[in-house]
C-alpha cells in the first residue's frame, strides 16, 4: 500500500557518499514530472548538482547555511527546486506554483523512497547566491534545496546531530488537522 511507502518516508542527515545511478535519479525526476499543477503549468525547475561530477553541486553547498553544511558534505546529490512565478499562457501571476511545486517534490519523495534512498528538504539556504550563482531569471524563485541519497551511518555525525537521527518525529493526529466545520474534527 502508498501509505506504507509513505511511512517509511523520514529525512536523515546521515547519507552514504555511495553514488546514485542515473536511472534510479531519472525515476525521481520522471515522478515529479507526473504531478499535478493549475492549468498544467508544471512550475517547477530542477538544479541538480551530482557530488564530483561538475561545479553544479558545489555551488549549490556553497548557498547552504552552515547547520545544513555540516552534514551534508557526504550528500551524492544537491538539488535545488524553483518556482516559475508566472503564468506562460498570459504572465500573470501563478500564485499556485508553490504549492505545485510541493506536490512535484511530494511525488519525488514517494519514488524516492521506492528506490530505497531518502530526500531531506532544506530552507535554510540563500536563495540570492542560488539566483546569482545560477542566473535565474526574474520571473523565477528557489524555494528549497534538496539532499537525495541513500541512508548513512549516524556515527559519522557530529554527537550533537547523532541523537536527531534517532528521534522519531511525531505527527499530529489528524483529529487536529481534518475538519467538518473549523475547528471540528471530521468523523471518520
Amino acid at each position: 500500500m502508498l501509505i506504507d511507502l509513505i511511512e517509511k518516508r523520514w529525512s536523515p542527515r546521515a547519507f552514504s557518499n555511495q553514488e546514485i545511478a542515473k536511472p534510479i535519479l531519472e525515476n525521481i525526476f520522471l515522478a515529479a514530472s507526473r504531478a499535478p499543477s493549475c492549468f498544467n503549468e508544471q512550475p517547477w525547475r530542477f538544479i541538480v548538482g551530482l557530488k564530483n561530477q561538475d561545479t553544479t553541486w558545489q555551488r549549490i553547498f556553497d548557498s547552504l547555511g552552515a547547520p545544513n553544511k555540516i552534514w551534508t558534505e557526504n550528500v551524492p546529490v544537491l538539488a535545488v527546486v524553483v518556482a516559475k512565478t508566472t503564468f506562460t499562457q498570459n504572465s500573470k501571476p501563478n500564485v499556485h506554483a508553490w504549492y505545485d511545486c510541493g506536490q512535484a517534490v511530494a511525488f519525488m519523495t514517494s519514488q524516492a523512497t521506492h528506490e530505497g534512498l531518502y530526500m531531506h528538504q532544506m530552507a535554510g539556504f540563500d536563495t540570492q547566491k542560488v539566483v546569482d550563482s545560477f542566473d535565474i531569471p526574474a520571473e523565477y524563485q528557489p524555494i528549497a534545496v534538496l539532499a537525495i541519497g541513500y541512508e548513512g551511518n549516524p556515527a559519522t555525525l557530529p554527537e550533537k546531530l547523532q541523537a536527531t537521527e534517532f528521534n522519531k518525529k511525531d505527527r499530529k493526529p489528524i483529529a487536529e488537522t481534518v475538519f467538518s466545520d473549523w475547528g471540528d474534527s471530521l468523523k471518520f
